[in-house]
Parts: C-alpha cells; structure tokens; sequence
C-alpha cells in the first residue's frame, strides 16, 4: 500500500454539513501579520544557500522551486531516475519549518489515504474525521503517476481550493500549502498519465537534468558516507512563508504587462501546433510566478524579462500538441519559445 510519512497538521473544519467552503482567495492570507514589507530577495537568497547544498549545480531549478513557492503555487518536478527529483522535493520542504508529509503513490493508494476518512466513534455515537496525509504544509507526491486516476483526482480540490470535503464538510488546508510531485516521464509501465485538469494545477513543472562534471565528482565526494539531508535545517518557518507570500502579492505590475500576459496565453489558443492551449487559470499563474520572480531578484515591479523567463515553465506542461506537431517531432516548450518571439511586449504608461 502507498506509504505515508508520519506528522501532525491542524485542520479547520466547516461546521455545515452539507454547505462547502471555498478556501481564501491567493494572496490574501487572513493570519499573515501586518508589518513591513520584507526583503524577499535576502530571504530568498537564504532558502535557496540552504537547498543548494543538498542540490548542487543546479541554481535555476532552485531557483524555480522557491518561485513557486512564492507564489503560493503547486511544482511538478519531471525526469529519469535518479537525478535528485525527490531530493529537491525534500531539500525544499526541510527548509521550511512547518508540517510535512511524504507520500508514495503507488496503485493501491485510496483516496482517503489522501484526503481523510470520517470513522464512526462507538463512544460517542457520531463519525469523527481522521485527516490524511495532505493536512500539511508541505506534501511530497512521489511518483505521482504510479497512483490510479481515482487517487490522483483526490488532490484536485485540494491543490485549487486548499480544502478538503468529506461527507459533505469542508476542512481547510493550513497555510503555506503546496504540492510537489515527482514522476518519470518515460518509464510508462505500471503508471497512470497525469490527466489535464491535474497537469493545469501545477504552477509549473521542472526538470532536473544530470549534474556538471565538477558538481558529480562533488557529489562522489561528498555523500561517500554523509547524507546533505540530515544537515539541513529550518531556514524559515510557515508564517514567514505566509508574509513572504504577502509582500509578493503586492508587487506591482503595468497595465501593459498584464495585456501582454493575456495575448501570450491567447497565442497558445490560436497555434496551429496546439490543440489544447493555456487556460485562463495558465494566465493567472504566470503572473504570480513573473511576480515571484521580480520579488527574489529584488524588484518591486515586473519586468516583461520576468513573464519571459516564467512563460516556458509555467505554460508548456499545460499544452497539447496536434498530431502533425508530434509526427514533426516538435515540443510544447519549444512550441512557447516561438510564440515568446512572436508575440510583442505591450508598451504604455
């Protein structure tokens, strides 16, 4: 059976018993302190010092790992065995002091070993819920796709609204929430292909990659008898990830970059090459994710640099290729590439 890594998470259970929810608006976080704005880019920098030293020579993957998290989104981390996909999933969440699950997708996985299950207490004559492992901060899918398509649909709810519905109540989800996935992309026995309605909850996907010739002998080196991982500490905790958060939402960004933001995603509808495009969900967290970018270099505005450097791993992984395109041997990322070219930057005031 699929196997679930022991902690602890609170829950906030909607005391309805047939009216669900919604979980809070992205960005509006009810319990983020008020204050002054932090300094995104040193926190940042920070959490990424600290991940960089469990996940050597890869600075860009990191990189794009702490803007998901910034912008409160979910991370699909794709690629052959072996390369460090669960290591970076681990790297990040140990990195954050808050509550943790690690879960093993396997195909016997149910989905109340996801979301919960409501038990009947004989003492007390009512059903009590018992929460499952996606009560917490952080949650490592690993092999994501090796679980039946029923488990897999157990976390759309979760990764868009941050809540949880059973039996007709709805348990919020604590806050930072974010999903970080693993799957191999080519060995196909045994796996369940991740549908689209899931692929387009994950604000992006990334590949890992083999590592540089010193940063392997490093490793050789390194990990002959210690594991990175055990070293690693805390560098924030959930609240700061919450302010964090917060202070990226309030970054500004142009009217025009918002239009060029929307014709790029219309762009992906129209390619002749595409027969599926971007959502309008797509749209949405391209811009959060230019905004967690702009913030972790420094900024307070967006830079259409930021909206360029996002597009490919925040749109590709949503997009569909037609037959014709497959058959040419064309990608989705490179397919993106082209439109970044062809579609012009909106300028105005």
């Amino acid at each position: 059976m699929g196997r679930v890594s022991e902690s602890t998470a609170g829950l906030r259970p909607d005391r309805g018993t047939t009216e669900l929810r919604s979980a809070p608006r992205h960005g509006a976080d009810p319990d983020a302190a008020p204050g002054p704005d932090l300094d995104v880019a040193a926190e940042g920098a920070r959490l990424a010092e600290a991940i960089g030293r469990v996940v050597e020579g890869k600075p860009d993957v990191v990189r794009l790992a702490l803007v998901v998290l910034l912008a409160e989104g979910h991370l699909l981390i794709e690629d052959v065995p072996g390369v460090g996909k669960t290591t970076l999933a681990k790297a990040l969440a140990r990195t954050i002091d808050g509550t943790v699950r690690r879960i093993q997708f396997t195909p016997d996985l149910l989905p109340s070993d996801v979301t919960g299950v409501a038990v009947y207490d004989r003492d007390s004559r009512a059903f009590e819920f018992k929460p499952g492992a996606i009560f917490a901060n952080v949650v490592v899918a690993d092999e994501i796709n090796r679980a039946s398509p029923k488990t897999q649909s157990a976390l759309l709810e979760c990764m868009e609204e941050r809540q949880v519905t059973v039996d007709g109540v709805s348990y919020e989800l604590a806050r930072p929430f974010m999903v970080v996935a693993t799957q191999n992309p080519l060995e196909m026995e045994g796996t369940y292909p991740l549908p689209e309605a899931q692929r387009d909850r994950f604000t992006a996907r990334v590949s890992m990659g083999y590592p540089d010739r010193d940063a392997e002998l490093a490793m050789l080196d390194e990990r002959a008898t210690v594991d990175p991982l055990t070293a690693l500490t805390p560098v924030v905790d959930a609240a700061q990830v919450r302010a964090l958060v917060a202070a990226v939402g309030r970054l500004h960004v142009a009217e025009p970059l918002r239009r060029y933001v929307v014709s790029l995603v219309e762009a992906t509808r129209r390619s002749p090459e595409l027969r599926l495009g971007a959502s309008p969900r797509a749209g949405l967290q391209l811009l959060r994710a230019a905004r967690a970018a702009a913030a972790l270099a420094g900024r307070d505005h967006v830079l259409p640099d930021d909206v360029q450097a996002m597009a490919v791993p925040v749109l590709a992984h949503r997009l569909l290729l037609t037959p014709d395109a497959a058959l040419a041997r064309r990608d989705t990322q490179r397919v993106v590439a082209d439109l970044l070219t062809s579609v012009p930057v909106q300028r105005g005031h």
